[in-house]
């Protein structure tokens, strides 16, 4: 997943799609790109496009939008949190009815991953519309999360199996070694961990380790 940057959210996609028609076999998204930046037909159509370049690789990441730097930059209105989280409400059906109706259609139903958690407003659009949750805090924090996301579910008579749950483990978000937090997401129901890794010194090895512990727990 490739976090879109404060202040490169055009950038992001252009990147998306080179890794789209370069790789062959990873999936690609963004963790997550920003509701208010895009008008949500516009989004699914770039998500389409994606999607067909890769054959079926794409995962549609999308949040309520934070950096309020990046709506001063581009005279974007920033608003409230509340009110950014009812626009995401409004967007979302609207990007599921124009990825409905696009000709030529995507390859598959795109997953669509949402970021964050709120637990009266995003986790309810969460139970709603997102095949991924992914959010962020120690275990005892990603527990309750889990709980309240699977009431939201059971409010709007979904399984929450059908949900898979995401978690970032480094990168200034929740912290530890895969053998103790790794182990503890995964017991919790956790399946999809983020490793996060930035420039301009890329430092690989907690990749390799999540990898590693990974691999391990797959045998």
């Amino acid at each position: 997943m490739y976090g879109e940057p404060e202040g490169k959210h055009f950038e992001c996609w252009t990147v998306l799609g080179a890794w789209a028609e370069a790789t062959t076999k990873v999936e690609i998204g963004a963790l997550v790109t920003c509701n208010s930046y895009r008008n949500p037909e516009l989004l699914a159509d770039m998500a389409r496009t994606v999607d067909n370049i890769s054959n079926g690789r794409l995962i549609l990441g999308i949040g309520s939008g934070w950096f309020e730097k990046d709506y001063d930059e581009y005279g974007y209105d920033f608003g409230t949190a509340g009110g950014r989280l009812d626009n995401l409400a409004e967007s979302l059906p609207r990007i599921e009815s124009r990825l409905s109706k696009l000709n030529p259609a995507p390859t598959r139903k795109i997953p669509v991953l949402i970021g964050g958690g709120g637990e009266k407003k995003t986790l309810k659009l969460v139970a709603k519309h997102a095949d991924i949750w992914h959010g962020f805090g120690d275990p005892e924090v990603i527990e309750r999360k889990h709980q309240i996301l699977d009431q939201h579910c059971a409010d709007a008579g979904r399984d929450p199996a059908e949900i898979e749950r995401s978690a970032a483990v480094n990168a200034g978000m929740t912290l530890g070694e895969p053998g103790d937090l790794g182990e503890k997401l995964h017991a919790l129901g956790t399946r999809l961990f983020t490793v996060g890794v930035g420039g301009p010194r890329y430092d690989l090895s907690p990749l390799r380790d999540w990898v590693a512990w990974r691999d391990e727990k797959n045998k």
